[in-house]
């Protein structure tokens, strides 16, 4: 493969896993001499409205017969009238990061309706490249043949020093790093949180706060009925470099999601030798063994919070868990062998 079109939901440089995703796959693909436009899709997504539609249609329009079109899965709505032509003249592959069937916080009628989406779409392509094994099953059960879906894992950002881990005097630094979203469980954290010595710990949270305003909103007011402020920082986004001095400087890495598709915060975590607290939602115990992490079911307050005040009141426990999660972080792919792995997917999937 020489060339390929990635067609994405709006601009790539949005700091979410999906789009970090695509960004840092574009570099390395570019790097390796494949040449790849990359089309932002204008207009509502995921649920594409008119706008989005036309410029889901158009995209494939201008694209010679032959072409590789990849088509990141939270852009699947916008081609539901044009994929069966373009199927016909064009190569087409779907990332597919997670199901947008299951979304959290989206209601049982918008779920069924991807889910039928999905299921009508996903199996009319070339092949479906997954982040993960637990992705790559829930398409499978959309009807698409095993052999026509690859798993393809993120890279990881990597410490470009040795860590050196400093003991706090103080609380313990808890770090999140996640968009604030239903899906990310930031509300049962702050629950859990809330019932540990709050003299024990504080937590910055970074990640978007433009999003999704509803939950920002309730996420502030939930702080403010536990009276958290002096005890949570609520960051907002911030650019790859600035994370590697927060990753640094934390002592745990916690995050409740109630599903990932991957979870490159996680495996980020490990690389710097985090030990973590997290939910067993979706490919997150794949990510996160037993020997760097403690997995609690998502939802599951008493549990998170069980877990959490265990890990902060057991240096001992803390110590093996991050020397586990160095040992898991070692072994993950960086960026450019992540690019040879998926471009091989691809083209296995395209042969």
């Amino acid at each position: 493969m020489k060339s390929l079109a990635l067609l994405l939901p709006g601009p790539i440089d949005q700091f979410t896993g999906g789009y970090l995703y695509a960004r840092r796959l574009v570099d390395c693909l570019r790097a390796q001499g494949i040449a790849v436009a990359v089309n932002e899709l204008a207009g509502g997504f995921p649920d594409a409205d008119a706008e989005a539609r036309a410029a889901s249609a158009a995209a494939l329009a201008t694209l010679p017969d032959g072409a590789v079109a990849v088509i990141d899965g939270l852009a699947l709505a916008g081609f539901a009238a044009c994929l069966d032509s373009a199927a016909r003249r064009l190569r087409l592959l779907a990332l597919v990061h997670h199901p947008l069937a299951e979304e959290t916080g989206i209601g049982d009628k918008a779920a069924s309706a991807f889910a039928a989406l999905e299921a009508l779409m996903l199996p009319r392509m070339a092949g479906v490249i997954c982040p993960s094994a637990r992705t790559a099953a829930a398409v499978a059960a959309y009807g698409v043949s095993p052999q026509r879906i690859a798993v393809a894992p993120p890279g990881t950002m990597k410490p470009t020093r040795p860590v050196t881990r400093i003991a706090h005097a103080g609380p313990l630094h808890l770090l999140s790093v996640a968009t604030v979203t239903p899906r990310k469980g930031h509300d049962v954290l702050l629950e859990a949180l809330a019932r540990i010595d709050r003299g024990s710990w504080r937590l910055q949270i970074i990640g978007s706060l433009a999003r999704d305003g509803a939950t920002v909103a309730a996420l502030r007011a939930r702080i403010a009925k536990h009276n958290l402020a002096a005890q949570v920082e609520l960051a907002g986004e911030r650019q790859q470099g600035c994370l590697a001095e927060a990753y640094e400087s934390a002592d745990i890495f916690v995050l409740a999601s109630h599903h990932e598709g991957y979870g490159m915060a996680f495996a980020e975590a490990l690389a710097y030798g985090l030990p973590i607290v997290a939910t067993t939602g979706g490919a997150i115990p794949e990510t996160v063994p037993a020997s760097a992490g403690l997995l609690v079911p998502p939802g599951d307050t008493a549990a998170l919070a069980d877990a959490l005040a265990r890990l902060i009141g057991d240096a001992d426990l803390r110590a093996r868990l991050a020397e586990g999660a160095a040992a898991a972080g070692a072994t993950l792919p960086d960026w450019s062998a992540a690019a040879t792995g998926w471009l091989a997917a691809a083209e296995r999937l395209l042969a």
